[in-house]
């Protein structure tokens, strides 16, 4: 009531290839959407890569790893490390400034790559564990240790989209109901990084595995030789990089533009912007999603190769998602699709359906 007291509306706007939701923003609007989107088939992207495949076969060339990320990977780490060695020498507000634009840049370039390398697409799926290696090596500047589990946790993300407990990449009920207007957004934003990590211990919790300890072992080892050979403040500059550059950061916009609906009954968004340079391409999400053994530099080719396919929704800016989340009374954590029955629902709600 008081949203619609302050007024807000949700006009559809195209401009070119691109759509956008416009609203009348003022600061501080309670968010409208009190649940989720509830949905009762199977998740989309499967039935998806049937029909672009029976149409266009040839999208199977695309099929495999890249030729090139193995290389990549060590360079931009080396670049990590050489970087925080210069940038510590700076004052401090220079080290806070550059932890966000550039260290926050890069780490979050190696968490996708951390993405891409899930899918084993370093080094196919004939090579798992130089995969899970070259995954261990991108871990090494953002100081927390998530290569591995991300892995555990990602996957189900694929196979089951919008599950009401296995999608952990859905906000929970707490975050609805605690994040609920454009400054409590804006906390999330910024939180965004704890939240995503934290949120499948809670939602999901699996077993510990020997590879994840591993993973932890290795992560505080290189914590502890960036700290005695290049300083305490490199932990602090290569952390805070991690924390900022995946909370309130451009290139941070993907973790909303993905799948939060903006548009009613769209689950999965691409983006078509400039920034997918330094992302690996993440933002062809929905070729992502239709096809996930097709490496980063070849999913520009989906899109071409299958053009009807892929004239849907889509961004051009990941700040202006970020902009619009926070301050589109319409738009929040609840802004997501599931599957399965509501939370609220009683037993014999379950038995009926």
């Amino acid at each position: 009531l008081l949203a619609k007291l302050l007024g807000s509306s949700g006009i559809n706007a195209e401009y070119g290839q691109h759509y956008y939701i416009t609203n009348n923003l003022r600061m501080g609007q309670i968010v409208s959407t009190t649940d989720f989107q509830y949905k009762y088939d199977d998740e989309p992207h499967a039935t998806r890569r049937k029909e672009i495949l029976a149409k266009h076969p040839e999208i199977k060339t695309l099929f495999g790893p890249d030729p090139y990320m193995k290389f990549l990977v060590p360079l931009i780490v080396i670049f990590q490390l050489v970087t925080a060695y210069y940038v510590i020498q700076l004052p401090g507000w220079a080290i806070f400034i550059l932890s966000w634009a550039l260290a926050g840049t890069f780490n979050h370039n190696l968490s996708l790559a951390i993405h891409e390398i899930s899918h084993n697409l370093a080094f196919g799926h004939s090579s798992p564990m130089m995969n899970r290696f070259i995954g261990f090596v991108a871990n090494i500047p953002l100081c927390v240790p998530s290569s591995i589990t991300f892995k555990k946790y990602h996957l189900d993300h694929h196979r089951y989209q919008g599950d009401n407990t296995l999608d952990v990449d859905i906000p929970t009920h707490l975050e609805g109901y605690f994040f609920y207007n454009t400054f409590t957004k804006l906390i999330w934003v910024l939180l965004q990084p704890l939240f995503y990590s934290f949120r499948p211990l809670f939602v999901h919790p699996k077993p510990i595995e020997t590879l994840e300890i591993a993973n932890t072992i290795w992560t505080v080892g290189w914590n502890y030789l960036i700290y005695n050979f290049i300083g305490g403040w490199a932990l602090v500059y290569l952390g805070g990089g991690t924390l900022l550059g995946l909370g309130l950061h451009p290139m941070a916009g993907h973790f909303i533009a993905e799948h939060y609906t903006f548009v009613k009954g769209q689950e999965t968004y691409s983006y078509y912007g400039p920034l997918n340079i330094l992302a690996w391409n993440v933002g062809y999400h929905n070729e992502h999603h239709d096809f996930p053994y097709v490496s980063w530099s070849r999913l520009p080719k989906v899109r071409e190769m299958a053009p009807e396919f892929y004239e849907m929704p889509s961004y051009s800016s990941w700040s202006w998602v970020i902009y619009k989340y926070i301050t589109d009374p319409e738009i929040g954590p609840y802004s997501r699709v599931k599957r399965g029955m509501p939370a609220a629902a009683t037993g014999d709600e379950k038995k009926a359906e």
